[in-house]
């Protein structure tokens, strides 16, 4: 596996254990439906919160959260509304944003961005 998968793949975990830290019940991992991938569905207070883990070495170039596209964004609406129908889930449903960046002691910071994006911001 190559080194950015892994530190996807722990900055995921890392995301993981920080919502469950704060609250937030996890639903699923990894959600795939057609070519989308949903990092992170959560549930707390009655509403499915999905969340896109951005993680970078460096913020040099860009912020993880600015990764997030509306290409992206499409492709996380489509395959929220495909997890709904599948799963007879009908409560609120919030986009959230962590980025995984890190601090320059090389320990990984965390930035949960809240209602990061709305459905209409696919369009």
């Amino acid at each position: 596996m190559a080194h950015h998968n892994d530190f996807g793949k722990i900055a995921e975990d890392l995301a993981a254990d920080y919502l469950q830290k704060n609250g937030y019940k996890i639903l699923i991992r990894n959600f795939r439906f057609q070519k989308a991938e949903i990092d992170i569905i959560t549930e707390k207070n009655n509403q499915i919160i999905v969340v896109e883990v951005k993680a970078r070495s460096t913020d040099a170039f860009i912020l993880p959260q600015e990764a997030v596209t509306k290409a992206k964004i499409k492709s996380i609406v489509s395959a929220t509304n495909y997890y709904l129908e599948e799963f007879k889930k009908e409560k609120e449903v919030r986009f959230d944003i962590i980025s995984v960046l890190p601090d320059e002691n090389k320990n990984l910071m965390i930035d949960h961005i809240k209602d990061a994006f709305q459905a209409f911001d696919a369009n």
